[in-house]
């Protein structure tokens, strides 16, 4: 870790948002996503060694394992965000990475050697309208949710008891549930991405069945969250992923995918709410149709997307977050962190003030430290609006 004033850098970070969320931009803000993977093998923020199992298994410990992980980052990555100890203590939730939508459905959690934990399709040719079958879980006690709400309910009473690691205490506790990975990505995970677009093409009516029955689903488990924890019951404003989508063409994403993203826009967010979307991978020809269909106003980004191009094809009011891949990230050297860095940066994408740089999309365990401070510091020298 750089010698950092963490008291100096926050009040500089305070004025970088302030200014940003004005529509005054000082300079473009630099974010990292940077899941507890990233320090799952690390010895110096995982020092028990806890592995995934252990993590999903145990409340204590994915609680303790999580603020140890948030600890390290903010000491150690550099990046627009309250560095250092946080002063109203720490901000924790229940973690069950990407597996929790298809594990809530009944899908089998795999856990495999220095990875995150994936899971099982379930539904193959001879019981593939099993679900249906079935009908819709239950928010509360079906699959892995039962588990979810009661590491949310440890986590509370732990809250309540006063626990404090580091000094600081617990400020905020949330269950995971509340969004969702998308559709069609959660019928990919359930039926297999290979079969589920082959379904998509040769078994369309099944296909849209699925969709249906997940997309009612997720509705049904989200709303009933919010009332439970007393949020409204739609959202301003709201935001959503469905990184799979990158798997199909922009006809059949309006055709076959849309009317189900139309859903849950309509179901779960204001009317005239901004909506924001998460799309890793290469989705450059869905965008412009995001934005003029689903009042999406926000897009995080991945790789491969070319930023500048976004930025020409959607204009100066949407907003968008992205940077150098991951891959750059973990094997280039500073020297390119810093050229891709800058060419981003020069690419237009600046234009209105409404880009957030960021990897493109979550950083990978054993990143060079020395290639995060190369693109904060690009960013904060060729970042900088006149």
């Amino acid at each position: 870790m750089r010698e950092l004033d963490f008291e100096r850098h926050n009040e500089e970070v305070r004025q970088v948002w302030q200014a940003y969320r004005e529509g005054k931009p000082i300079r473009v803000p630099v974010i990292f996503g940077v899941n507890v993977r990233f320090t799952m093998w690390l010895p110096e923020a995982n020092p028990r060694k806890i592995t995934f199992e252990q993590y999903f298994s145990d409340p204590q410990m994915m609680l303790e394992r999580q603020i140890e992980h948030i600890r390290w980052v903010r000491h150690n990555i550099p990046q627009d965000g309250e560095m250092g100890l946080p002063k109203d203590g720490w901000h924790v939730w229940v973690d069950f990475q990407n597996v929790y939508e298809a594990a809530w459905f009944g899908c089998e959690i795999r856990f495999y050697p220095d990875q995150v934990p994936d899971v099982v399709p379930m539904l193959n040719d001879d019981n593939k309208r099993m679900l249906f079958d079935k009908g819709l879980p239950d928010p509360f006690e079906s699959g892995l949710m039962k588990r979810n709400w009661d590491f949310y309910e440890h986590f509370r009473r732990q809250q309540e008891k006063g626990f404090e690691m580091f000094g600081k205490p617990m400020a905020s506790v949330t269950p995971c549930g509340l969004g969702t990975d998308g559709p069609m990505t959660v019928c990919c995970n359930i039926r297999g991405a290979t079969q589920f677009v082959i379904d998509l093409v040769e078994d369309t009516e099944y296909a849209l069945q699925l969709l249906d029955f997940v997309t009612t689903a997720i509705i049904e488990r989200i709303k009933t969250y919010r009332k439970h924890l007393g949020l409204p019951e739609k959202a301003k404003p709201w935001g959503f992923a469905d990184d799979s989508i990158e798997l199909i063409s922009t006809e059949m994403y309006r055709e076959l995918i849309y009317p189900f993203h139309k859903r849950l826009v309509d179901e779960l967010a204001e009317p005239d709410a901004p909506i924001s979307i998460h799309l890793c991978g290469d989705v450059q020809r869905h965008l412009v149709f995001l934005r003029d269909n689903l009042r999406v106003r926000s897009i995080d980004t991945g790789f491969p997307i070319d930023l500048g191009k976004a930025r020409r094809d959607l204009g100066p009011d949407v907003e968008l977050l992205g940077g150098p891949s991951v891959v750059l990230l973990r094997y280039g050297t500073p020297e390119q962190v810093r050229e891709e860095t800058i060419k981003i940066l020069r690419s237009g994408v600046m234009e209105g003030g409404k880009f957030i740089l960021r990897e493109g999309n979550n950083l990978a365990p054993f990143t060079p430290l020395e290639n995060l401070w190369a693109m904060y510091e690009t960013a904060k020298e060729y970042g900088r609006y006149d």
